[in-house]
């Protein structure tokens, strides 16, 4: 699918980014790989590891509508992974995570227009659903916009999708290399928020594989939620330090006790297939029906009950200590 394609990534130097793209240029012949991206330094980085004649460094902010045109031109296909992901900075710096997160989406769903890309997925989070922080807020306005964009296309070939996951074993900011840190510097003790949390598990290789997937899958309008593992966030602590001691140091503000990636007051309009759940969008497009039982692969869906709700904390499938171990291995 995209071999001979023209590829764009919105902070792409992130970890996703930097997996994303070498899963490309491993299994496809693109013809191009645009990286967008404000750090010139980790552009700097990135391009030391991947300089092949496809790769392209486009420094620009999703912020700067101008500069985003001109990057997606002869693009086929965009990933938006550029956000302000934070949630403690997000709620000391309000509108500079709105002007990133959500007028930065609008940027990429114009440029997209204006360009004629054929599909966009925009990356998401738990944190949209039933948010409780600025963080989660403004990618929940995200996701509102990019399937709205579905209606503003009209009759122009852009398509755009939604892909939902939670916590990326290992990715920046996330607890695994947060504990590695204090086990590497010789603490015999974690710092525990509250013993009861879980939290949705994916690798990283997992979660570009289902980006991928959903480029196939998509009609356009869909938010894409992967059926992954759960963990307990004291079976983590126990995998990564054994035998050492825990210190509960409190829930920081804004942050959940369990994650959620398909809310019940959503579950009159989510499909659940074989190994992932379909949020359909709630407005009706002009261009198709809402009926998102079957996908472009001609995969097949069923409506889930009134009452379902997919959530780490009462997710059939949980991790065991071992299997933790062999997760953050193969990370």
């Amino acid at each position: 699918m995209f071999d001979n394609k023209s590829i764009l990534i919105t902070g792409g130097t992130g970890s996703f980014g930097h997996r994303y793209v070498q899963t490309l240029l491993e299994r496809y012949q693109p013809k191009r790989i645009v990286i967008y991206s404000r750090d010139e330094l980790k552009q700097y980085e990135m391009q030391q590891k991947f300089n092949s004649p496809q790769m392209r460094y486009f420094i620009g902010d999703v912020r700067d509508a101008d500069r985003l045109n001109q990057a997606m031109a002869g693009i086929d296909f965009v990933i938006h992974a550029a956000a302000l992901k934070h949630v403690p900075v997000a709620e000391y710096n309000p509108m500079e995570c709105i002007k990133t997160n959500i007028m930065g989406a609008e940027n990429v769903i114009q440029a997209a227009l204006a360009n004629k890309v054929e599909k966009v997925i925009a990356l998401s989070t738990d944190k949209a659903a039933n948010p409780v922080n600025l963080y989660g807020a403004t990618k929940l306005a995200s996701d509102k916009l990019f399937v709205a964009a579905n209606n503003i296309a009209g009759k122009l070939p852009t398509k755009f999708s939604v892909v939902r996951y939670g916590n990326v074993v290992g990715s920046r900011g996330s607890v695994v290399p947060f504990f590695q840190k204090l086990i590497d510097e010789g603490a015999n003790r974690l710092p525990i928020t509250d013993t009861r949390m879980t939290r949705f598990w994916i690798t990283l290789q997992q979660g570009v594989d289902f980006v991928l997937k959903n480029f196939e899958r998509m009609e356009g309008g869909e938010v894409f939620v992967p059926k992954i593992p759960s963990i307990r966030i004291m079976d983590l602590a126990q995998a990564m330090l054994p035998n050492g001691e825990h210190e509960i140091v409190g829930i920081r503000p804004g942050e959940k006790l369990h994650e959620i990636m398909c809310p019940e007051d959503d579950a009159n309009h989510t499909y659940e297939f074989a190994d992932h759940f379909v949020i359909a969008p709630t407005i009706t497009f002009t261009s198709r029906g809402n009926d998102y039982s079957c996908n472009a692969l001609g995969e097949k869906g069923q409506l889930v009950e009134e009452s379902f709700a997919y959530c780490s904390g009462d997710n059939p499938d949980f991790l065991s200590v071992e299997q933790i171990q062999h997760y953050n291995a193969i990370r």
